[in-house]
């Protein structure tokens, strides 16, 4: 590495740093002043130094952007003391809903309802407060019924870059999440 582009990756990594969430490599640009070519190497440089095993770190994409984080062996032994209070304590239920909306989403309250076979109003009210979904626009049919959606906030708390980072659902778990007579949108 040449001498400008480790001072050009200690500016991106210092920056990395104090951001709390992901960052895109346009926003990382524009806050360091550095080409978005040079970013991209800076993180490139990152990523590989991470790697090594004497790294307590990594970096991570997580809803299009960068974010410094534990690595995951090492996130087991340290979320109880510096994770979010409420992160992960989420009941049974709560689970349940917002795993259909995301596998299902774009999905209404009814279309959630009718998976799920019980009421999901205070699910999704739950889920709404815990900025783990959100609306995602009203669906073109009589009454015009809002539709839900996975939030940044689901993305970073379960580390994936984007919905398509979910598992893959087999065939016998994409039947659940379908209504009857409907096609799922997974």
């Amino acid at each position: 590495m040449t001498e400008n582009i480790e001072k050009e990756t200690a500016l991106v990594e210092a920056i990395l740093f104090l951001e709390s969430n992901p960052i895109d490599e346009g926003a990382l640009s524009r806050i360091s002043g550095l080409s978005k070519d040079i970013v991209k190497n800076a993180l490139n440089n990152l990523g590989e130094r991470y790697v090594a095993a004497d790294s307590g770190i990594e970096l991570s994409y997580i809803g299009g952007g960068a974010l410094i984080s534990p690595k995951r062996e090492h996130w087991e032994n340290l979320k109880e003391r510096y994770g979010k209070k409420n992160e992960g304590k989420v009941s049974r239920a709560a689970m349940e809903t917002l795993s259909i909306i995301a596998w299902s989403q774009p999905i209404t309250r009814t279309e959630i309802e009718a998976i799920r076979g019980v009421s999901a109003d205070n699910m999704i009210r739950l889920l709404l407060e815990k900025e783990l979904i959100r609306e995602a626009g009203k669906k073109d049919v009589p009454g015009k019924p809002t539709q839900y959606g996975t939030t940044k906030e689901f993305l970073k708390i379960f580390r994936l870059n984007s919905i398509a980072d979910l598992p893959k659902l087999n065939e016998s778990e994409i039947d659940r999440f379908e209504l009857e007579g409907e096609q799922g949108n997974i």
